[in-house]
């Protein structure tokens, strides 16, 4: 097997390349959304949403025959590639969950170039340090990424990564914070040729008062489509500016 700090960096490339060349114009879809607290309680939030995908615009029904409500998808839009970075910021309780979302834009990582007198080469990560898990083989790679000391404070890294074999793009991956025991848990399919969550769990501690609890967001997306016209009228016209369709090489 190759070097595990060139698997990680050929698979963010690979990922960053595909999700860059095939963007959705436009998502459909309904998710069920379970909400527990660790002293016992839980709510179920279910709703109908449709997306404009450049600009996370999105129109969404509560189900059955709840509020309509207007903004960024809930609880995240399904296109999305965390390897590529993104900022957030999270609110949740038994009764709601906000999460803004800030996606950045893929970028390819530099690879060295081939040396005739080099029997291998590598890609330097210096905040990162990926491994091979112990279940991990060529038809199933599996790895996991420790920080370094050079990684900042609040940063994110992708702590497990599980990669699909047919597609080569992830199916899995488990992303951790610096200083931070916030667990983002995204599960992918390629659906109609797109890379596209259809599982995602958000697992955060909160303080009120005197009591330390964790909150724990599941969300399963299903009906999955993208149309290539507005599903809603109010999606029409020009979304907000998008990356460019080609990653930029960092």
């Amino acid at each position: 097997m190759i070097p595990p700090d060139l698997a990680l960096v050929q698979l963010i490339n690979r990922t960053a390349s595909a999700y860059a060349s095939n963007p959705p114009a436009y998502i459909t879809y309904r998710e069920t959304t379970h909400v527990a607290a660790s002293m016992g309680r839980a709510q179920d939030i279910n709703r109908y949403v449709a997306v404009r995908q450049a600009d996370d615009y999105a129109v969404m029904q509560d189900l059955p025959q709840g509020a309509l409500r207007i903004g960024q998808a809930f609880p995240i839009i399904p296109y999305f590639d965390p390897l590529a970075g993104f900022g957030y910021s999270w609110f949740a309780n038994l009764k709601r969950v906000d999460i803004t979302l800030k996606r950045y834009a893929p970028t390819l990582w530099p690879l060295p170039q081939p040396d005739p007198n080099a029997n291998a080469f590598i890609p330097y990560i210096s905040f990162w340090a990926p491994s091979y898990a112990h279940d991990s083989s060529p038809s199933h790679v599996h790895l996991q990424v420790a920080p370094t000391p050079a990684l900042p404070s609040g940063d994110l890294y992708p702590a497990d990564v599980v990669v699909d074999p047919q597609t080569q793009l992830p199916s899995h991956l488990e992303i951790r914070f610096i200083g931070d025991p916030t667990v983002i848990s995204l599960d992918y399919q390629t659906i109609d040729g797109h890379w596209i969550i259809t599982h995602a769990r958000y697992t955060a501690p909160q303080h009120f008062g005197p009591m330390n609890f964790t909150i724990v967001s599941d969300t399963t997306y299903s009906d999955i489509t993208f149309p290539s016209a507005p599903p809603d009228p109010r999606l029409a016209g020009t979304p907000a500016p998008s990356a460019s369709p080609t990653p930029q090489t960092r």
